[in-house]
């Protein structure tokens, strides 16, 4: 008994000890949205006043007033245009591509997933100005498509979809050719429908990338009119101080499409990163 009892001890402490933890994770995630919200609703001098956490009054025009001090409205609809191009992007050409490395044999497949995965190794900012050179050549400054061309395809949903397309069974694919199905009848009759928890995980990961991206928008947009709503909140930084009350307001709002977006796909999220295996 007392060796039972002494198990049963050991187990409930490791259930303490692992959901302390995941508290302490999810107050290190959440503290700073509500510091985000109760900024939000300050006024500027308190702001700054070190002293002030919670706001004395609660400022909710200040949503308003970050909203119309600058075309946000515009910011939006741009982001929205440019994310939704790229996820479709990513899962139509990502999808060919695992599919041809998953399925099809061709000479020198396996040299070139192997550049592949090497891709990995080259830090993005290096592609950033020859991929600039390229934008501005072709006079595409300024317009969709230098904010979503040159992102349509991303490696690391290739290697993401192609793990997942390898752990489908073969017997499948051999089963729709006797029916007459061709490689394509194959993909899209076959491995799309079976492959909906890593597609939907892919559009998630392609979202929050094509959302939260700065530095590539920044450097192909001038005019006012084709800025995203991470450049538009750039707005509230001046020179000789930042109205940090509007920018959390505007923060707060920049991000409840990508709450939105994960809440609502979050099953499918679980289950694509579960189902992706590491098969060869």
């Amino acid at each position: 008994m007392q060796k039972i009892s002494k198990v049963f001890t050991r187990l409930s402490s490791l259930h303490l000890a692992r959901h302390i933890v995941l508290i302490i994770g999810a107050a290190s995630v959440l503290i700073p949205f509500m510091w985000m919200f109760t900024t939000s609703l300050q006024t500027k001098a308190e702001t700054y006043a070190v002293q002030s956490v919670i706001p004395t009054s609660w400022h909710w025009e200040n949503y308003l007033h970050a909203w119309q001090s600058a075309p946000f409205a515009n910011y939006y609809i741009n982001s929205l245009i440019m994310s939704a191009i790229i996820v479709v992007g990513h899962l139509a050409f990502d999808a060919m591509a695992a599919f041809a490395f998953a399925r099809l044999e061709f000479p020198g497949k396996k040299i070139l997933f192997v550049l592949l995965l090497s891709a990995f190794m080259v830090p993005a900012f290096v592609t950033v100005i020859p991929m600039y050179g390229i934008i501005a050549q072709l006079r595409w400054i300024d317009t969709m498509a230098a904010l979503t061309v040159p992102r349509l395809a991303d490696v690391f949903g290739i290697i993401l979809l192609r793990q997942h397309f390898s752990t489908i069974p073969r017997e499948l694919d051999e089963a729709a050719r006797i029916d007459g199905c061709s490689s394509l009848g194959i993909f899209i009759k076959v491995i799309l429908p079976l492959s909906k928890p890593a597609l939907a995980t892919l559009g998630v990961f392609s979202f929050l990338f094509a959302w939260n991206d700065f530095l590539w928008p920044l450097l192909v947009t001038n005019a006012e009119e084709m800025r995203t709503i991470q450049i538009g909140l750039s707005g509230f930084v001046g020179r000789y101080g930042t109205s940090w009350n509007y920018l959390m307001a505007g923060t707060l709002t920049s991000t409840l499409p990508s709450i939105i977006i994960f809440f609502f796909f979050q099953k499918a999220l679980e289950r694509g990163i579960a189902s992706t295996g590491l098969k060869d």
